[in-house]
């Protein structure tokens, strides 16, 4: 059957490569990301099946024009993954309130926001999947530099957790998963040389299948992602 998913953050990476995936197999996808010459691109990819939709996810609008996307495409959420998120590698004595709140605002309550502005779109047994970090996981090893991420990302899985419970009864299903590293731009930009046991286009994947299917086995689960020992 196919599924329409919403997927933030598509325009290059993880983001693009899910995309890419579930439309060639025929799903309907809704691309979201602020460069518009990229999405573009992603579309000629994808073909018929990806709709783009060039916003800022942290403006106080992005779920009101993501809900008239919807209504002028006549489109109903079978999945939504909150993918789009922002990295900055700073020790926390050098860390100011803006950093901490660019990224808290990106990871965190842009997926809060849109959440709860789709709620009443979300079909019976639709999926929510947050995307995190293994340095959002409890128990993982921490890396210096990285303490308002990791925060942000954490925040991301427990808030999954709750949503695991509060949707249930609307037959929404909710699950996190903390990515390992992944050799992605966003990668390159933090840690540059640094070379990722896998590539954007193999997680791509990897999230195409669990979006489909995951919340058949799981519903409020943060799920680590990584050939890594978390401890």
């Amino acid at each position: 059957m196919t599924k329409h998913i919403i997927i933030t953050g598509a325009s290059r990476g993880i983001g693009y490569e899910t995309a890419l995936y579930l439309a060639k197999k025929g799903n309907k996808i809704t691309a979201i990301a602020r460069s518009e010459k990229k999405l573009n691109q992603l579309k000629v990819a994808g073909g018929e099946n990806i709709h783009i939709l060039s916003l800022d996810i942290t403006t106080q609008s992005a779920g009101v024009e993501i809900l008239k996307h919807l209504e002028q495409n006549n489109l109903s959420v079978d999945g939504l993954i909150h993918n789009a998120g922002v990295l900055i590698n700073k020790p926390f004595e050098e860390t100011s309130d803006q950093d901490w709140e660019l990224q808290l605002n990106v990871n965190l309550m842009a997926p809060i926001r849109i959440t709860k502005a789709l709620l009443s779109s979300f079909s019976e047994g639709a999926h929510i999947l947050n995307i995190s970090s293994m340095g959002g996981f409890q128990g993982s090893s921490k890396f210096p530099g990285l303490s308002a991420y990791s925060v942000s990302k954490g925040a991301l899985s427990i808030l999954t957790e709750c949503l695991g419970e509060e949707l249930i009864h609307k037959k929404i299903y909710t699950n996190c998963l903390c990515l390992g590293a992944v050799q992605t731009e966003m990668l390159e930009q933090a840690f540059p040389g640094f070379d990722a046991p896998l590539q954007a286009e193999e997680m791509g994947k990897y999230l195409g299948e669990f979006i489909l299917t995951g919340h058949r086995y799981y519903n409020g689960k943060i799920l680590p992602v990584s050939s890594n020992n978390p401890s």
